[in-house]
């Protein structure tokens, strides 16, 4: 059976509150004392318990994430990056899924972190005034992930700056029928991200002096199979677009697979250009915007832990970079053939170094 501290006590002839003290390394208690109970702690092979050193300490050891949609490529990134950093700190990770309203709303209502976690993480989550106010009631250190979020610490991309430069890719190579796939589903917790791109790509139309057709948005869920349904849909119109931005990489990639199953070639027939530089676009040559996923979940841990170790910066917000990444999934628009109209077997096609088509400088 394991020694308790009482058995410690015993053994060193003192009380458990000086025991305890002496274990912990607080004051008053004196060298000699000190010493008699670390040669009983260790004649007993006596450890002190974690949880309850934490709760003398009024710590629990333990980050909080609180995430939307726990099964999705993105957020599983962003908790690896959050995870190895905290890892490398001893600190556990406890996660929170809110992926309905409904869970949203209980957790808000009986706030279940509370004295479980020494610091939250959130994750591009809407928060309400009200919503703002309880997390700051935990008096623990709150970053966010998204859009600034005072009075915590945030960290996020330009996702609107990112998103025009996808669309800007496309007009560059001549297109001008482009097509969107947005993850901007009707959800009442209106989700900043897709709505933000989709604006992006119709205010980057109108800059470009294209007219916005909204039979060109189709809507995929941030999923790979509704990213090929979002593109069957698109190929249907009578005036099908000759280029397609996908939000985000997952739905480039169905959108890929129902080109490929309807016989029309990419970037010959049909441009796509996705958003994240997942780990499997470069396999797909896909074109895509880069984001540094990990980054910003390894930047939120930094910060939460940065506070609790008694920094007095005021709360950032801070912005990482994207990049356009141009692989074959783009090319100049064709102007010998009606858009979404395979070309006869014979037909020449752009040759290059490993892609297909040709392409634009990056804007």
């Amino acid at each position: 059976m394991a020694a308790t501290i009482i058995d410690v006590a015993r053994r060193a002839g003192l009380s458990t509150a000086t025991v305890s003290r002496a274990l912990r390394g607080l004051p008053n208690v004196s060298e000699s004392a000190r010493a008699r109970v670390q040669q009983a702690a260790e004649e007993l092979s006596y450890t002190v318990s974690p949880i309850a050193s934490q709760l003398s300490s009024g710590r629990t050891g333990a980050v909080g994430v609180v995430l939307p949609f726990v099964n999705r490529w993105f957020f599983g990134q962003v908790v690896s990056g959050i995870d190895s950093v905290l890892r490398a700190h001893d600190m556990d990770l406890l996660l929170y899924n809110l992926g309905d309203t409904r869970v949203h709303e209980r957790f808000f209502e009986r706030m279940p972190v509370r004295r479980r976690v020494d610091a939250l993480i959130v994750l591009t989550l809407p928060l309400s005034e009200d919503e703002t106010r309880a997390l700051s009631s935990l008096a623990v250190p709150v970053a966010v992930l998204g859009e600034p979020t005072p009075p915590f610490w945030n960290v996020r991309i330009d996702n609107s700056g990112a998103a025009a430069t996808a669309v800007r890719h496309l007009v560059n190579l001549g297109h001008r029928r482009i097509g969107l796939i947005t993850g901007a589903a009707h959800d009442p917790r209106r989700f900043a991200t897709p709505i933000l791109r989709r604006d992006a790509y119709r205010t980057a139309l109108e800059a470009a002096g294209i007219r916005y057709d909204p039979r060109l948005e189709a809507m995929g869920h941030f999923g790979i199979e509704e990213g090929a349904a979002a593109m069957a849909q698109l190929l249907t119109l009578p005036e099908p677009p000759t280029a397609v931005f996908a939000e985000s990489d997952e739905m480039a990639f169905g959108a890929l697979r129902t080109l490929r199953r309807m016989r029309l070639r990419c970037p010959e027939d049909v441009s796509v250009i996705g958003f994240d530089d997942h780990e499997t676009a470069h396999l797909m040559d896909l074109t895509t915007i880069a984001q540094p996923v990990v980054e910003q979940g390894a930047l939120l841990a930094r910060l939460v832990l940065k506070a609790l170790a008694g920094s007095h910066e005021e709360p950032s917000d801070t912005v990482l970079p994207t990049r356009l990444v141009v692989r074959g999934t783009t090319g100049v628009a064709r102007r010998d053939a009606a858009p979404g109209v395979p070309p006869s077997p014979g037909a020449a096609t752009d040759s290059g170094t490993g892609t297909r088509g040709a392409r634009s400088p990056v804007p």
